[in-house]
């Protein structure tokens, strides 16, 4: 199995716990006299078997991203790290040309004028190339999540 599937069976698996919990907080209690739609011990039983795939996958995912070489500078692991970063320096940027770029209405000449400390377009610019690296980076990532096979399930 490629890492990519691997991926998809992940984000499968969360989506189904969620679901699950839904089912059986739905079924959890009913009137008396009354018989719950699904059995919540069923319910209990598959979110047992549903979790142990998710933990399955989770560390043989973990544990391909650690060991696979990455563009020869690093591991998966360091490339999501990395993307990360870049998420998270975009969004600060974003945040920062919104912040300084939002207009007070002045009704008055005596009215407080604010003016902005920084120069909005450098930090729009700086986010767009961010958001680019960001882009090329996951692109890169995703093109190696289908070439790479997974690891092998933890001894036991």
């Amino acid at each position: 199995m490629k890492l990519a599937e691997a991926l998809i069976l992940r984000a499968d698996c969360q989506k189904r716990i969620g679901q699950l919990k839904s089912r059986l907080h739905t079924n959890a209690k009913v009137q008396e006299g009354d018989v719950p739609a699904e059995t919540p011990q069923d319910l209990i039983a598959e979110l047992g078997r549903v979790a142990a795939e998710l933990l399955d996958l989770i560390q043989r995912i973990n544990r391909t991203n650690s060991t696979t070489v990455f563009a020869g500078t690093g591991t998966i692991s360091d490339a999501l790290a990395e993307r990360d970063v870049l998420m998270l320096q975009r969004a600060a940027y974003v945040e920062l040309a919104q912040h300084a770029s939002i207009s007070h209405d002045r009704y008055s000449r005596s009215e407080v004028k604010y003016i902005a400390t920084i120069k909005i377009a450098d930090i729009q610019k700086r986010a767009d190339e961010l958001a680019k690296n960001y882009r090329e980076l996951d692109t890169r990532i995703q093109e190696l999540n289908w070439q790479t096979e997974l690891a092998d399930a933890p001894a036991r």
